[in-house]
């Protein structure tokens, strides 16, 4: 029987970037980012061992400087783009890059300590930039394409990525104009709509965009009441959206009627940093913040799933029938609270091979793998 037992994981340095590798469909596999001022950054790649309920660990070094975001290759597990503060005696900006694993790794067999295994990331090629930081890259979903879109301050970049080449073009630079300075804080690329929309935002505001048009498909004002943190698409409910923010709430919404949120959530106490549906299972919706704790959240009631409709009997009444239903009908809340943080807690991602198992990421380096209670699972299942 599977052990619930979360395994906890301390990296050397503070980190705040965390991924699953979304490539890999066949193992339990995450890459973190570490940020240090004084020291050489790393990039763990983390494979767990849901058997043995280990962890292996490989450490490669991140030499251009702190990483402030992490993403995986959707086609090909072995590159990966990170956006980091690149510093000089003048100033400090945030450039992107995609990195290649050395050729050499292997995940299942970690590096020891005190070898000199830990070997420097390699350079596909820079994202060359429209003259300001980069904050984001964000993999086409499908991984049928090889596009790559960063999210700057006021527009986002479009490159195409030539693997055989080490190259990266820029096909494209949207601004996304808006009354005031836009400063664009996070974004989402929607895997509906044949991947041709993305969800910004700015402030307390978000934006969905088309790409193909360059025009607003819709517009939250005043979303949360203070800036927006993370956002993510329900993916299978395709006008459906959550979002997270400073102002301590998770919202849902629907993309074709903004005037109001679907449903709120208020069980953090401070900031909200971020939100993940479940790749499988929609209802099951994972949020972390700054109050130090991961919280799993049971959203039914718009989930897509058809919860409750059971099939009658002959032999049973219609009250048999209504109090089965009664008793058996999933209900929203919340199913667990993880506490194995101490610190704020950044990053919360599901794992793309087991839809049962997630990562979660504090700023004090310790990344904790967890499972969804066997009994929420079977309840799922069964």
């Amino acid at each position: 029987m599977e052990d619930e037992t979360p395994v906890i994981y301390g990296l050397e340095f503070q980190a705040r970037s965390l991924t699953s590798q979304t490539a890999e469909t066949d193992r339990i596999r995450f890459l973190v980012g570490t940020q240090s001022l004084r020291s050489e950054n790393q990039v763990h790649h983390i494979d767990f061992d849901d058997e043995n309920n280990v962890i292996n660990k490989n450490v490669f070094l991140h030499r251009e400087g702190e990483v402030w975001h992490i993403s995986s290759s959707s086609f090909d597990s072995s590159l990966l783009a990170t956006c980091y503060n690149k510093t000089s005696d003048t100033k400090s900006e945030l450039h992107a890059a995609v990195w290649r694993l050395p050729g050499d790794y292997d995940p299942s067999s970690p590096a020891d300590d005190h070898s000199a295994s830990h070997s420097p990331l390699e350079l596909l090629c820079c994202l060359d930039r429209a003259e300001q930081d980069v904050k984001m890259v964000m993999w086409h979903p499908t991984g049928d394409s090889h596009t790559i879109l960063g999210l700057c301050e006021d527009r986002v970049v479009c490159w195409d990525l030539n693997v055989a080449s080490s190259s990266a073009t820029i096909t494209d630079s949207v601004i996304l104009e808006s009354k005031g300075q836009l400063r664009l804080s996070c974004g989402r690329w929607n895997p509906h709509h044949n991947c041709t929309h993305i969800a910004t935002a700015n402030d307390s505001t978000i934006r969905g965009w088309d790409m193909r048009s360059k025009q607003q498909a819709y517009q939250i004002e005043g979303a949360h009441g203070q800036l927006v943190r993370d956002l993510d698409f329900n993916p299978n409910r395709q006008y459906y959206l959550a979002s997270c923010g400073d102002d301590c709430r998770v919202k849902f919404w629907d993309t074709r009627n903004t005037s109001e949120p679907l449903k709120v959530l208020s069980d953090h106490s401070h900031w909200v940093w971020s939100v993940r549906y479940n790749h499988f299972h929609d209802q099951l919706v994972l949020t972390s913040s700054s109050d130090s704790r991961v919280i799993l959240n049971n959203v039914v009631t718009l989930s897509s799933e058809p919860f409750g409709h059971l099939v009658e009997k002959e032999e049973e009444s219609e009250n048999d029938v209504l109090q089965e239903r009664n008793q058996e009908t999933p209900k929203d809340g919340v199913i667990a609270t993880y506490e194995e943080h101490e610190d704020s807690v950044y990053a919360v991602d599901w794992s793309t091979a087991d839809p049962w198992v997630f990562a979660s990421l504090s700023y004090d380096g310790r990344l904790v793998i967890n499972r969804v209670p066997r009994a929420e699972k079977y309840k799922i299942l069964l």
